[in-house]
């Protein structure tokens, strides 16, 4: 008999398998009997209780993952505009952070994550003084303390900026540098030369000047520079730096980090239903090895509640629940309820206990055969059956996520004014 860890490495390896060659708008029939095979082929001497529980804490330290991102540069550089990008905010928004043209950071402030908080973004003491010394500030802000470092810069990276990414290598953790207010500097290009601008020549240009002057000054491994724009993450070079952390990040920090960006561009929508659809099988694996009560007039049993805090959560993941939908309405200078239109999956408030049995029981008779959901162990049907239900839930999702963020990027009409 394989061992629990054994079973376990079994039946993941299948359902990855699932997702990459199927979608769920694959034949029901198809899925469900590969699924259910999958699935007897891993338990069918026992074992699966005992799996879920491992699942469950794998599930469990997900959650439970935290990551501390450290956020530092010169003073004006931007740094707190980048922090509000990274939440999905603005400057006026209620526990943004302050931005100024004069120095708002004496002493490292962390600020939440809106949807996450175990994630923080620590705002450190801007570097401007001539007396800087690295090892002194990195002793002032609590250098072990983060997981990562992102150096800001609005011109050249200075002497001080270098100075410090020297003494973060040295001491074996990660930086990466950010050149802000490119929108700025194009915007300037193109006033003054009029006539021969190209934006991407420009951008090309920047790059490699970067690149000489770091090559100068580190003889090892070179920290990346990424050209960002803090009021727009699509542009530039902001999708490269999420991909370089990605690779940087261990594995369950990088899944918090993925989950917890906004949603910037439709790859990157893709992106985050991916790395979700890999955890789904996790979910409904313990929704019917733990804690499954019995769905009426159906022959399976699964956890109600786990499956709803999970639904609910997709919301967030999504940015398409109520808070996040009313600070992209506020960004787009849109109604909430204009965002909100677009969307076909129920309302965030709509998801209960009710709902989620009616879908289950809606799956259940729609899509898969009686004869063949009798003739199985109910622990199996209930597994196949959620799986099933919370795929297509999270595609429905992803397509309205997609939808509100099109339409917060469609001009405001002439005369109209968001709330």
């Amino acid at each position: 008999m394989n061992s629990y860890a054994e079973k376990l490495s079994l039946f993941s390896e299948g359902i990855q398998a699932i997702l990459k060659n199927t979608a769920v708008n694959v034949d029901p029939d198809i899925f469900f009997n590969i699924t259910i095979k999958i699935y007897e082929e891993a338990f069918s001497d026992g074992g699966m209780k005992e799996a879920a529980f491992e699942v469950k804490e794998e599930l469990e330290e997900l959650e439970n993952t935290e990551l501390d991102i450290a956020i530092t540069g010169e003073t004006g550089s931007g740094k707190s505009s980048l922090i509000n990008a990274l939440r999905g905010m603005k400057a006026e928004d209620d526990g943004a952070a302050p931005v100024g043209v004069t120095e708002m950071t004496l002493d490292p402030k962390f600020y939440l994550h809106p949807n996450y908080p175990k994630m923080k973004f620590w705002d450190l003491p801007g570097i401007g003084s001539p007396h800087f010394s690295p090892d002194s500030y990195l002793k002032k802000v609590d250098f072990q303390r983060y997981d990562f470092f992102i150096i800001v810069g609005s011109e050249r990276f200075r002497s001080n900026l270098i100075n410090l990414a020297q003494a973060i290598q040295k001491m074996e953790k990660k930086c990466y540098f950010v050149r802000s207010k490119v929108d700025s500097d194009l915007y300037n290009m193109e006033r003054s030369y009029p006539n021969t601008f190209n934006a991407e020549e420009v951008l090309e240009m920047m790059r490699d000047d970067f690149k000489k002057q770091l090559e100068k000054c580190f003889r090892n491994t070179i920290p990346q520079v990424f050209l960002i724009s803090s009021w727009d993450l699509g542009k530039y070079d902001f999708p490269r730096l999420v991909e370089t952390l990605e690779k940087d990040l261990p594995s369950l920090k990088r899944h918090a980090f993925l989950l917890s960006l906004p949603m910037f561009s439709p790859e990157f929508t893709e992106k985050k239903k991916s790395a979700l659809k890999s955890h789904l099988w996790k979910i409904s694996l313990v929704s019917a090895g733990i804690n499954a009560i019995p769905i009426p007039d159906l022959p399976l049993a699964c956890d109600t509640a786990l499956l709803l805090g999970s639904m609910v959560a997709f919301y967030k993941r999504f940015e398409l629940d109520d808070g996040s939908l009313a600070r992209l309405a506020r960004l787009a200078r849109k109604p909430v309820e204009e965002l909100k239109a677009v969307m076909k999956s129920p309302q965030e408030k709509e998801i209960n206990r009710d709902l989620v049995i009616k879908e289950i029981t809606n799956y259940t008779k729609e899509f898969f055969p009686p004869s063949l959901v009798r003739s199985l162990v109910a622990a199996g049907v209930s597994f196949v059956i959620t799986y099933w239900m919370l795929l297509s839930f999270l595609d429905n999702l992803a397509e309205d996520a997609e939808r509100v963020r099109k339409k917060a990027l469609e001009p405001i009409a002439p005369g109209r004014h968001g709330t």
